[in-house]
């Protein structure tokens, strides 16, 4: 009978951290200052799982041709290319500085 509760506890500590977010915006409003900050979160979280990636992407050794890679991506994606594109430009542009290397 224990690890039945256990069980329920437990999915009911993880269920309710999911719902709060559906079910309280609508019944509270943020201040202008907070929402236009929460706009911002996506973002930041998105930067924190793509920038290690960058940094280790090509050799542990090299860095900055990751951030080459990464760099070059950003731009060619302000310009408002195609993903495909993107993707390719930013993989010749670090194919193209290994073989200088």
């Amino acid at each position: 009978m224990k690890i039945y509760l256990l069980i329920a506890g437990m999915a009911l500590v993880t269920y309710i951290p999911r719902l709060l977010p559906m079910v309280l915006p609508e019944r509270l409003q943020f201040p202008i200052w907070l929402d236009r900050w929460l706009q911002y979160v996506p973002y930041a979280a998105l930067g924190a799982l793509i920038f290690p990636g960058v940094l280790a992407s090509v050799d542990g050794r090299q860095p900055w041709l990751g951030l080459l890679g990464g760099f070059t991506a950003g731009l060619l994606a302000l310009a408002g290319l195609n993903i495909l594109i993107v993707l390719a430009g930013a993989i010749a542009v670090v194919a193209v500085a290994l073989s200088i290397i």
